[in-house]
This record gives C-alpha cells, structure tokens and sequence, in this order.
C-alpha cells in the first residue's frame, strides 16, 4: 500500500521543485510510473484481503477502483495542458498540486477498511474538488455549481457520520473485517431504518440516484476538463463503492429500503437518456449520461447478490474510462471552436478526420457494443435484475433503446453536417490528444480479454 501512496505524495514536491521547463513531462512521466506500479494489485488471489493493515486493505471489490484512480492521474496531467497554456507558472504548479492532492484521498477511501477513516478521506476529496471547479472553470456560474457540490454532499453525509457514531456504539468497532463477522446490528425497528437510510444517502447524493442528481449536470458543464475527468471517472465511483461496502454490512434490514432505490434508479436511468436526446450542450449530454449509466449501478449494488455486484463493478469501470474519454473529446472540440452547443459545433469530420476514429470508438463504448466490458457489465445487470423481478426488463431495455439513440446523435451532431460558417480555420489534432485517447481506450479494449480482474470475484 505505502509504495504507491508515498511516491503519490512525493509528486507535490516534484511538482513544486521541478524546473519550469520540465514540469508537465516529470509530473507525468513520475504519475504513469505510479500508475504502473498499481497494476500489480490486480492480480487475482484467494485471501479475502491484500496487503491488510490496521487501516487499509485491499480486496476484490477496492483493487479494480484503485488500479483506475492510479491510473487517471496522468491522464488528467495530460488532458489539461492546452487549458493552462496562458496561466502563470504560478498557476499552473497550484493546479498540478490540487490535482495531485485528491489522489492520496482516494487510495485511502477506496482501500480503508475502517469505516471512520473512510467517511475522513471521502469527504477531504470535496475540497480539492471544489477548488478545482470555482478556481478554473470556464463560466460565470462555477461558482454557483461549487455552492451546489458543496451544500448537496454535506447536507446528505452529515446524517451518514451520526449513523458511523452510532454504529461504534452498538458494536463497539468500525472495522470492516470485524464488521462482516458480526450480526447485522440494524434490525427492522424505526431507528434502525433511519440509520440505515442515512448510511446510504450520503453515498445515493455521491452516486448520483435519479432526484438527488441535480449537482452533477452543473458541476460538470463548469468544470474544468481535468475537473469533469475526476468528477465522472472517481468521485461518482466512491458513491458506487461505498453502497456496495454499506449493504453488505445491512443485512434484511435493506429489504425494506432497496424497492424505492431501485425504482428511482431505474426510472432515472430511463429519464437522464431521454433528457440526453434534447441535449443542446455537449458537456451536458455526457454528464446526464452518466446519470443514467451510475443508475443502473445502483439498482444492481442494492440487490446484492454475486453477480449483480459483479456486473456494477464492471459497469463502474468501463464507465469510468468511457466517460472521462467522452470529456477529453469533447474539450478538445470546445478549444478549438469555444462553445459546447452541438449546433455549433458540428461537422467537424472533415476537418479532423483522426479525431473523428476516436468519436466513433468512444461512442459506441458508450452503446455498449461488443466486443467492450460494457456489454458485459450491461448484460449481467440486466439478467439479474430480470431475475430479481421480471418487469423490470422492461425500464432496462427501454433505457438502453435511449442510450443508443442518444449517443449517436450525439456522434452525429458532432461529426456530420454542413460546417458552421464561423469556423474558418482550425488547429490540427495533436500528438498528445492522441496519445491522451490511446490510453484510454487500450485498457477498454484489453479487459475484455480476462474480466474477471475487473469483476470483484475473487478468481
């Protein structure tokens, strides 16, 4: 555990230290070793826990969230050096440093296997989050979307920090080892329902579930593009994380509370692709896609049954990597022409035909198509919620119907058309976007060779 976190920490002295000539190529370079490294946590074992100290520990459902926010750093390094381009050195070393600052927050939140130490490094990633988003946003209202991340994620975990509390008097330890040993302390009282409804709220806001989700549409539209990056790639992924590790420590008592979220989850997955289809803003899209996307995660992580957490995981992961690609495509289109309306911004096949390979990739990732982990994970949601309750079927293929017919129109929108008459000239594609969108994509593709590294099964 230490050899990825310390180097993570010694990237804020890299970054301050480093010359100014060479401090986008050391923080990389120093990040992508980092990333490397944190490979080796994927390789499948029999223990219940790696690496298991009194604080953290690692296991078949923390190994895979880990691995991706290892390997994010650097790509969220790369994505955001066109964007800082006219900032004083100044600046650009605090952005570096605010970036490196999240990481460290969360390995430990997704590694934690104490329950108090969790709630601290999951809460501590607001901060630099917030930072990123009121200090380097592109539009006036970032600030206004910082007040809404802010207010949403406090007001929603404060009653999760009660229930901890409480919890650690009832049993006497917030070791997630010791928990799962023990019998379920919640039962079906009133009180009991509470504590378990504050255990999840916190991490339903974080998800997003459909109706709580109104921060995350704002957020990403203002966010910088290493701030859009981070939000739909990590930050949504501890809200999954943290429903998966509550419910396994709930017992019966979820049997009572999972209806009204999965009901909710579902119908928000059918309403953010409809919502997606009259999109104008290009940022927008992505963002209530993955609403709809995090919403079927939900629904499969209140099930908690092998497989449906099987395919969240999976689900979660592909996610992350498809969104965060479909965010660096669609900045490097906003640099260029600066507007995210797709009615502006359309037609650009012609003039960036490489980019145009990297639109068709990310997008049908996005559909879901064979041969993506994406298809697998959509499909192991699918057959276990049909097994759950039979009409559900029928929320999940409509959804589905919807999240094809959005993503190619936002594929169309973007690339075909008549070329607006105010773009006139064009900055070519760059090696770096290339390069930016190659490491997103491999991982996509190479998954699917062996999922069970990704899947949360132990073999």
């Amino acid at each position: 555990m230490l050899k990825i976190i310390l180097p993570t920490i010694m990237l804020l002295p890299t970054a301050l230290l480093s010359p100014k000539k060479f401090l986008w190529t050391n923080t990389t370079a120093h990040s992508l070793l980092i990333a490397t490294l944190s490979l080796q946590w994927l390789s499948p074992t029999y223990y219940p826990h790696k690496n298991l100290t009194p604080w953290t520990g690692i296991d078949q459902i923390s190994s895979p969230l880990l691995v991706l926010s290892c390997w994010l750093l650097p790509l969220m390094i790369m994505a955001s050096q066109n964007h800082l381009q006219h900032e004083p050195h100044a600046r650009k070393r605090i952005f570096i440093l605010t970036l490196i600052t999240i990481q460290p927050f969360i390995i430990l939140a997704f590694s934690s296997t104490e329950l108090m130490l969790f709630y601290i490094s999951f809460e501590a990633t607001l901060i630099p989050t917030l930072i990123l988003i009121t200090r380097w946003g592109n539009q006036p209202e970032r600030l206004s979307a910082g007040i809404y991340l802010l207010f949403y994620t406090l007001i929603s975990s404060l009653p999760l920090l009660v229930t901890i509390l409480y919890l650690h008097m009832q049993i006497g330890t917030l070791h997630l080892t010791i928990l799962k040993l023990t019998h379920p302390v919640l039962n079906n009282s009133w009180t009991d329902l509470l504590s378990g409804l504050a255990l999840l709220m916190a991490f339903m806001v974080k998800a997003p579930l459909y109706g709580l989700h109104l921060w995350l549409p704002k957020a990403h539209v203002e966010a910088p593009i290493a701030g859009s990056m981070l939000l739909a790639a990590l930050l949504l992924k501890l809200g999954g994380y943290g429903i998966m590790r509550v419910t396994l420590l709930m017992g019966t008592l979820s049997l009572n509370l999972h209806y009204p979220f999965i009901t909710l989850a579902l119908w928000g997955a059918l309403m953010t692709s409809s919502i997606c289809l009259r999109q104008t803003d290009l940022k927008s899209l992505i963002a209530y896609s993955s609403v709809s996307h995090m919403g079927l995660v939900i629904a499969a992580s209140m099930i908690q049954t092998h497989w449906a957490f099987s395919g969240a995981m999976i689900l979660m992961i592909s996610h992350g990597l498809t969104s965060s690609m479909l965010f660096c495509l669609a900045n490097t289109n906003y640099e260029r022409t600066h507007s995210r309306i797709l009615l502006l911004t359309r037609g650009l096949q012609p003039i960036l035909p490489l980019m145009a390979i990297w639109w068709l990739l990310a997008n049908l990732t996005n559909m879901a198509l064979p041969p993506t982990t994406n298809l697998m994970a959509e499909l192991t949601i699918m057959v276990t919620l049909f097994n759950w309750s039979t009409p559900t079927i029928i929320l999940t293929g409509a959804a589905t119907l919807l999240t094809a017919s959005y993503t190619l129109y936002m594929l169309l929108m973007t690339q075909r058309g008549t070329l607006p008459t105010h773009i006139t000239s064009i900055q070519n594609s760059t090696t770096r976007e290339h390069l930016l969108m190659i490491l997103h994509i491999i991982p996509l593709l190479l998954l699917i060779l062996k999922p069970s590294l990704i899947s949360g099964t132990p073999l």
